[in-house]
């Protein structure tokens, strides 16, 4: 059985400002490295075979402090494991994307990545880091929407419903060729204090 568990990053100002991130460089705010820092506790109690992440610094900067407290040598930086590029929305509110391009802002042009180009490349990641890591234990740090459209990628059933909070953990596992859930969205590092790991 090959286990992998998502994480998405730690928190952002972006994220409190409900602006778009896609590919832009912004780091973890003082939130976010609160919650990365449990989140490594609540890791550290299990057994790690490789850490993978996105490059981008919100992503790189969860994984670094992830690597402080697990016995790996390295984090394997991917591309495919970046946010949708959010072309000239990058950056902006609602709001603002509203008072700029108007209220049908989603239908026109704008360099924003697609739905099925993410999910395309996030599938690709999972199908890949599988294939290359047979019955081993793999973290990959990523994204809130770019792992849902992974996710769906390899299991199309699956409810995605559920925005991925910051630091949340989802377990997926693959046994004779099927993917399966374990966990969605697991956040309880975040309130529980010794919580015993991800069984």
């Amino acid at each position: 059985m090959t286990l992998i568990a998502l994480i998405r990053h730690g928190s952002t100002y972006w994220n409190r400002e409900r602006r778009m991130q896609g590919h832009a460089g912004n780091p973890l705010d003082e939130e976010g490295w609160r919650q990365a820092r449990s989140l490594a506790d609540r890791l550290s109690l299990e057994s790690w075979d490789a850490l993978y992440a996105s490059d981008l610094p919100r992503a790189r900067q969860t994984a670094e402090i992830l690597l402080e407290a697990l016995p790996l040598n390295e984090i394997r930086f991917n591309a495919r494991l970046r946010e949708l590029n959010r072309g000239l929305a990058e950056g902006t509110t609602e709001e603002e994307r509203v008072s700029r391009w108007g209220t049908d802002w989603r239908k026109l042009e704008l360099g924003i990545e697609t739905d099925a180009a993410g999910t395309a490349r996030g599938a690709a990641f999972i199908r890949d880091v599988a294939a290359l890591h047979p019955g081993r234990r793999i973290l990959a740090v990523s994204h809130g929407n770019i792992l849902r459209l992974a996710l769906k990628g390899v299991m199309p059933d699956l409810d995605t419903d559920t925005v991925l909070d910051n630091t949340s953990v989802t377990l997926i596992r693959l046994r004779d060729g099927q993917w399966d859930c374990a966990l969605y969205n697991c956040s309880k590092h975040l309130t529980i204090a010794g919580n015993g790991g991800i069984r």
